[in-house]
């Protein structure tokens, strides 16, 4: 939650260059980020992996008009929309990617390669089929920012009723510490992108930091096993509406076009 998931980058960027909002240098430049290369395995027409340029043009080709993220989790496969093969490839990964306008699907694969001090990361999008029904669990926007807004409120209440440097200056410094780490040299979504979803997003976010701050402290009353695990349980739908709202923020743009907005 913390940092940009490949899978969001993907979708974004994707959108902006299928929107013609951006070229296409600028979008694998931005997919990419900080890892080495990103191939495209499994891509209709192609018989070896191939970039990310060529790869996006070619999914034009084929219909494709827009792309929609998933953050699956064990028993919520947030996205997802099947055949099982694929769901069960984005939840091993935590993230996909699912095609609008063709019935392809993209997850990740990362590898770590390079000798020892000088290690790089490159990752190969795997091309699946996937079957053409709405996303499961995917709010509006507006359904979205409403419930994270309960959300923020509930974790800052129950980290307080826990004893846990959840809010106050404690909790402030370390969100503002992961957020200069998430944020640096990262732009919000793409262009094209409403203001809105950029909110709900920021937000989602915020709610992902409080619940690091949460699970990964040390300090506070909740020390036993027992109440570190009622702790990481009254979190969980939390989370849950935190990475709702992510997905909610990435697919907006894809939203709208299918209600006929733009």
């Amino acid at each position: 939650m913390l940092s940009e998931p490949r899978a969001g980058r993907l979708a974004a960027w994707g959108n902006a260059l299928l929107a013609g909002l951006v070229s296409p240098d600028d979008a694998v430049l931005a997919i990419v980020g900080e890892d080495a290369v990103h191939r495209v395995e499994g891509l209709p027409g192609e018989s070896a992996p191939v970039g990310l340029t060529l790869a996006l043009g070619r999914l034009r080709t084929l219909g494709v008009t827009g792309l929609r993220l998933a953050l699956p989790a064990p028993g919520h496969p947030l996205g997802l929309s099947g055949p099982p093969e694929f769901n069960a490839r984005a939840l091993d990964a935590e993230q996909a990617v699912v095609c609008y306008g063709a019935a392809f699907g993209l997850v990740p694969e990362v590898y770590e390669a390079g000798p020892e001090g000088d290690v790089h990361v490159e990752v190969v999008w795997h091309v699946l089929p996937v079957r053409e029904a709405p996303p499961a669990d995917v709010p509006s926007l507006g359904e979205a920012e409403r419930e994270l807004a309960e959300a923020l409120r509930d974790a800052t209440e129950l980290l307080t009723r826990l004893d846990v440097a959840g809010s106050g200056p404690v909790a402030e410094a370390a969100i503002d510490a992961y957020r200069a780490r998430a944020e640096r040299g990262r732009e919000v979504l793409a262009p094209g992108y409403p203001p809105r979803a950029v909110r709900v997003l920021e937000l989602a976010q915020r709610v992902g930091t409080l619940i690091v701050v949460a699970t990964e402290s040390g300090n506070g009353g909740a020390v036993s096993a027992s109440e570190m695990g009622a702790r990481r349980e009254a979190l969980r739908p939390v989370e849950r509406t935190a990475r709702r709202a992510q997905v909610a923020a990435y697919n907006s743009v894809v939203e709208e076009r299918e209600r006929g907005v733009r």
